[in-house]
C-alpha cells in the first residue's frame, strides 16, 4: 500500500513535463490523481493512460486555471467524481519572453501574473471547502528559483511566482486551523519542453543543436541535469507522514546551484 492510498489528488498542468511526473509519482503511492490541463488533451490522456497501465488511477480534467469560473467547474466536476480532494498541486504555469521591462507589453505581465498567481488563488478559494472536509490536506506551490535571484528580462515571470509564493505562505497561516499544510516547492533548470527551450533562449542555439539537455549534464550538480521525478519526489514528501510537522516552508530542488553560485 502507498503512502498516498484512499487520498485524491489534483494536478494543474499534470500532464507534461513536471507536472507528469508529479501525477505519475502520486499515483505510484496510492493516490487518486485528477489531471488538470488547459489544451493539450493529448499529453493529459497519455499520462493518464500511463498511470492506469501501472496500476493507478486518474482521470482528466480540462480547465484554463487562470478563469475562475473555469477553476470552479473542474473542482466540483473532481469533488463529483471522486468525493473530494486532499492534496492539490498548483503546478501550470507557462515562460516570459525574457524581455527588458521597457520592452514587456502589458498583455504579456497580466496574463504571466494571471497565470501564477491570481488564478491560484480562486482555484484555492474552490478547493478549500471540499478539502477541510477530509482531515489532513496539503496544497504544494510549484514555484521556482527565480524568486531568489530575480534575474534581469524577467519581470512578468519573476513576479508571477513571487506573488505565487506570497500567496502560499499567507494561505499557510490561515488554513493552519483546518489541518491544511501549504507548502512550495521551487525548481531550477529542469529538463521539460519549457527547460529546454529555455536553455535554447539562454545559450543561443536553435532546435535541431539542443533536442534536450543532456549535454548539460558534465556542468550540472551531481552529473546531471534535474528531472521532473526529482521536483515530483519533493512534493511527495510534503504530502506525506514524514512532514505531518511541515508547513509554510518552500524547498529548493536545485541541486544546491543557486547557493553555490552566491
Amino acid at each position: 500500500m502507498g503512502t498516498l492510498e484512499g487520498r485524491v489528488a489534483l494536478v494543474t498542468g499534470g500532464g507534461r513535463g513536471i507536472g507528469r511526473g508529479i501525477s505519475e509519482l502520486l499515483a505510484r503511492e496510492g493516490a487518486t490523481v485528477a489531471i488538470n490541463f488547459r489544451r493539450d488533451r493529448d499529453s493529459a490522456d497519455e499520462t493518464m493512460r500511463a498511470v492506469i497501465a501501472a496500476g493507478g488511477r486518474a482521470t482528466i480534467h480540462q480547465a484554463s486555471t487562470d478563469i475562475p469560473t473555469e477553476s470552479e467547474a473542474m473542482v466540483a466536476e473532481v469533488v463529483a467524481q471522486h468525493g473530494g480532494i486532499d492534496i492539490a498541486v498548483i503546478n501550470g504555469g507557462i515562460a516570459s519572453r525574457g524581455l527588458p521591462v521597457a520592452d514587456t507589453t502589458a498583455e504579456e505581465l497580466w496574463h504571466l501574473v494571471a497565470t501564477h498567481a491570481l488564478g491560484p488563488h480562486q482555484l484555492c478559494r474552490a478547493l478549500l471547502p471540499s478539502m477541510r472536509t477530509r482531515g489532513r490536506g496539503d496544497i504544494v506551490f510549484i514555484s521556482s528559483v527565480a524568486t531568489r535571484g530575480m534575474s534581469a528580462n524577467g519581470a512578468p515571470y519573476n513576479m508571477g511566482k513571487a506573488a505565487m509564493e506570497a500567496l502560499a505562505f499567507t494561505l499557510a497561516k490561515e488554513e493552519l486551523r483546518h489541518d491544511i499544510r501549504v507548502n512550495v516547492v521551487a525548481p531550477g533548470l529542469v529538463e521539460t519542453d519549457m527547460g529546454v527551450r529555455l536553455a535554447r533562449a539562454i545559450q543561443g542555439k536553435k532546435k535541431e543543436e539542443m533536442q534536450d539537455l543532456r549535454s548539460m549534464d558534465s556542468a550540472s550538480p551531481f552529473g546531471r541535469v534535474c528531472q521532473p521525478d526529482d521536483v515530483a519526489q519533493a512534493v511527495l514528501w510534503f504530502c506525506s507522514a514524514g512532514s505531518s510537522y511541515v508547513t509554510g516552508q518552500r524547498l529548493e530542488v536545485d541541486g544546491g546551484a543557486s547557493s553555490i553560485r552566491r
